[in-house]
Parts: structure tokens; C-alpha cells; sequence
């Protein structure tokens, strides 16, 4: 007998009991929103941060009393105990440390000249995870990573090969995708075709003479190869003289890599209220501690951390403090592998749904010009409101552009609710790994737009009737 669809449903459900009647109404999600009165003092917050100096404060105290920060180094391990400090002097509540082991590169000096003829110093920095050695040769000129790596294996065979990718400027950074896959790719590339060593245009934007530095890797049961980046002038310079003939250039680098180091990801908490029982949730906002060594570090990352210590302090002396818990982390060895985010994921997966919501702050000082999140429908309500409270700062909500920050994606692959704050990178490569990675790089009013910024964001969050999402479950975010 032929059934109607409609009647058959209707005779399942008379079939049913009530209680199974009732679970599928008991399993819609309420929507998140966010009360007036902790939008009216979000508005409050925001003009307090924005007449604050305090981000700046923090980031100039880190870039001047310990500098560069490469991970594993001693100025790494002062860069922890400043933290600690510094999370107390501002006074929040509670401050820790949570270890962070990888292992340990390390940079003594790297020189590069041409030979022969039209002899002349090249000024190259040596790629994280890079070995040293040194190596006379011919050099090969790629136009770009593709060429390389179609190489046929054996047809490098003693030579330097050397890709002259150009990265394209772009406010998201967008170009840089590219190029930092020529750095991590190109090693490799170089090997398998028999290269003895890799040079590469740096990534980045500038036209000075300072090489971008930045991890690489080599495929397993692969020799590695020195391997090094040339600054953009002198990338320039190479090509043309390749372009007149045969060029001959020694590299000789000192580095690599020597045991295990220990760092810390180093946290601080601004507690929520004690009334209303959602202390033990928290909000999380951050950026990476550690730093390449050629500068001080101060766009990438110590305005991410000084920013987001500053919003936290901010959070904290206020009148009304937020439901939820505003916790901080300065993270351990980002540049080298994420080290400290994906120690983080490992440590907390188990409380992965006391995780509200997560934001890091890593492309430099730059004002935020675009926010999003990855929450589910039931939340985007309250989204909408963090994004109307973001709006007079210069904000646009942009709900399906940009990704969860680099420490707090490992986390947020595991299903971590996430949110990004999109800063103006139109010229972060200019800087971005080089000695040029100063603290005069930073216009103090930008950095208190993003302390403003991430204040609202977080106080909102924390102060949410419902969740985000977190959620313990595979997922794949999108790329920053």
C-alpha cells in the first residue's frame, strides 16, 4: 500500500511518546544576546581606552628591557618573567605559567658574497631551522616556487638555487601566503632537484636593504641545506647579474638547531563577577610572546601582547566587572610552529566549552578596520551587537572574511568558538622579521584603537545571556 508522506508522519508522531515529543523543543538553542546595560558600558570602556596610553606603555616596557625574544634564547626566558610581572603590576588576579618544550635553533652569523668579476657582499639572514655550513657555487634563478620545483632531480646538482618570487603588498596580507611558502616549500625543493644550498627573495614588502627572516622546514629523509633570504635590493641585484651570465656566490651560514628549550605560555585573569556563577568561563585574547631576533619584536608580536594585557587591565578596573572570566596569554615559540597554542589546545581541550569565545592579536599595530566570527547562527546576534559596539571605532562587520589568529587556531580546530579582529597590514611586510621590527614602527593612537577594540570585544563576550559554541569537535577554520 502506497502511504502519503504527510500521513505517515502524522501517524509516527501519535505513535510517540510525549517525552520523545518534547526533546527536540528542549534541543533549540536559545539565542546569545548581549543586556543593554553592558552595551551602554561597553560604549564607556571604549572612550576610557581610546585615552589610554597604557598598550603602548606595556609594548614599549617588553621591546626596551628585553628586546628580541627568539624562542629557547636567554632574553626569552626574561621575556617570561616579565610577563609575570607585568601581569601583576597590572593588577590581575591571578597569574601562571604553563611549559612550552620544542626544540631549540639558534643564530650566530650569516654572510654571502658574489665572486669573481663583479664581486660584492649580499646581505642575506639565515631561515629559522636552517643548518650552517658553507657553500661555493653557480647560482640557478627560479622566477617563483612552481619553476623549482618542477626542476628534474639532479639538474641543481652543486648549484644555489635561488626563487625571485615577488610578494604583492595588500592591507590583509594576503601576498604573503605565497611567499611564506617559498620560504618553507623552497628548501626542499632545492634538495630534491640536488641543490647545496637555497636563497630565496625575501617576503616581503620594502624596498630596504634588511633580509626577512622566518622558520623553514625540510622533508623527511632529506639532507637540508643552508638556506637564507636575500633583502629585496639585493634580491634584485642578483637577478641582474645572473641575467648577464654565470654567477658564483659563497653563503656561509653559523646556526642550527642544539637540544630542547623550555619557555612558558604565561597567563593572566581578570575574574569574573561572583555574581550570576560564570567565573569559571572565560574569554580568551592574547598574542605570542617570543620574536624573530634581527629586531626587537615590536609589531610582531609585542603589540599583540600589550594590546591585549592593556584591554584586560582595563576590564579589570572597572565598576561592573563582566560575568566571565577575561583571560590573557602571552604564548610561547609561535614563529617556530605554534608551539605554545597547540600546548595550550593539549592543556585545556578538556574544557574546551568553558572556552566562550577566543581572539589573538599577531599582525602588528595597525588599526582594526574589520571584525568576524566563526559562532554559530544561535550567536550571531550577540556578534551583531560586539560589531555595533565596535562600529565607532572605524569597525565594518565583515561575517564571512578572515580567521582565528595563528596560537588560538590549533584550538579552535578542536572546535573552539573564535573571533578576529582585522588590523590594517598595508605595511606589515615592510618589517615583518627584520631589524627594522622597532618600536618606532608603532603610532601610539593605532595601538589604543586595538586596546579599545579588544577591551569591547572581550567585555562583551564575558558578559553575553548564552554561549558561542565551543564546542569539543573537529572543524576546519577558515585561514586568517
Amino acid at each position: 500500500m502506497r502511504v502519503v508522506p504527510w500521513v505517515l508522519a502524522t501517524s509516527l508522531v501519535l505513535a510517540l511518546p510525549l517525552h520523545a515529543l518534547a526533546a527536540p523543543l528542549q534541543a533549540v538553542q536559545r539565542p546569545t544576546t548581549i543586556p543593554d546595560a553592558a552595551m551602554t558600558r561597553a560604549s564607556q570602556l571604549r572612550e576610557q581606552a581610546l585615552a589610554s596610553n597604557l598598550g603602548y606603555e606595556i609594548t614599549e616596557s617588553l621591546t626596551t628591557e628585553v628586546g628580541a625574544r627568539l624562542a629557547g634564547s636567554e632574553a626569552d626566558a626574561r621575556a617570561v618573567q616579565w610577563a609575570q610581572a607585568k601581569f601583576k603590576e597590572l593588577g590581575y588576579d591571578k597569574v601562571w605559567l604553563e611549559e612550552v618544550r620544542f626544540p631549540k635553533w639558534e643564530r650566530r652569523s650569516e654572510h654571502a658574497a658574489v665572486l669573481g668579476a663583479h664581486a660584492q657582499r649580499l646581505s642575506i639572514l639565515a631561515l629559522g631551522g636552517s643548518p650552517g655550513g658553507t657553500v661555493e657555487a653557480e647560482v640557478v634563478r627560479f622566477a617563483d616556487l612552481a619553476s623549482l620545483e618542477a626542476a628534474p632531480a639532479g639538474s641543481l646538482a652543486g648549484k644555489i638555487a635561488f626563487v625571485d618570487h615577488t610578494m604583492a603588498r595588500a592591507r590583509d596580507g594576503a601576498g604573503y601566503g605565497m611567499g611564506s611558502r617559498v620560504r618553507s616549500r623552497g628548501p626542499s625543493a632545492a634538495i630534491r632537484a640536488g641543490a647545496a644550498a637555497f636563497l630565496m627573495r625575501s617576503a616581503g614588502t620594502d624596498s630596504h636593504r634588511n633580509p626577512h627572516t622566518g622558520i623553514t622546514r625540510f622533508d623527511e629523509g632529506l639532507t637540508p641545506v643552508p638556506s637564507a633570504a636575500l633583502s629585496l635590493p639585493d634580491a634584485d641585484q642578483l637577478a641582474r647579474l645572473v641575467a648577464r651570465g654565470p654567477v658564483r656566490v659563497r653563503v656561509e651560514l653559523d646556526c642550527g638547531w642544539n637540544g630542547e628549550a623550555l619557555s612558558h605560555n604565561v597567563v593572566g585573569e581578570i575574574t569574573g563577577a561572583r555574581k550570576g556563577g560564570k567565573a569559571d568561563e572565560v574569554v580568551l585574547i592574547g598574542g605570542h610572546l617570543d620574536s624573530w631576533d634581527p629586531g626587537t619584536g615590536a609589531i610582531d608580536d609585542g603589540a599583540g601582547v600589550g594590546l591585549t594585557m592593556a584591554a584586560g587591565a582595563l576590564i579589570g578596573q572597572m565598576k561592573q566587572r563582566p560575568a566571565r572570566t577575561i583571560r590573557v596569554v602571552a604564548f610561547a615559540n609561535e614563529e617556530q610552529g605554534l608551539y605554545g597554542g597547540k600546548a595550550y589546545a593539549a592543556k585545556h581541550l578538556g574544557a574546551i566549552r568553558k572556552h566562550q569565545l577566543a581572539a589573538e592579536s599577531d599582525f602588528g599595530a595597525g588599526r582594526i578596520y574589520a571584525f568576524r566570527s566563526g559562532a554559530p547562527d544561535y550567536a550571531q546576534g550577540a556578534v551583531t551587537q560586539i560589531a555595533e559596539a565596535l562600529a565607532p571605532l572605524g569597525i565594518a562587520h565583515t561575517p564571512t572574511e578572515g580567521g582565528p589568529g595563528p596560537d588560538i587556531s590549533p584550538f579552535a580546530a578542536q572546535g573552539m568558538a573564535w573571533a578576529t579582529l582585522r588590523q590594517d597590514g598595508s605595511d606589515y611586510f615592510d618589517y615583518h622579521h627584520t631589524p627594522d621590527d622597532t618600536l618606532d614602527k608603532i603610532e601610539p593612537k593605532a595601538l589604543a584603537q586595538n586596546v579599545a577594540a579588544y577591551a569591547v570585544f572581550a567585555y562583551l563576550a564575558a558578559s553575553a545571556d548564552g554561549d558561542f559554541g565551543s564546542e569539543a569537535k573537529p572543524v576546519s577554520p577558515p585561514s586568517e
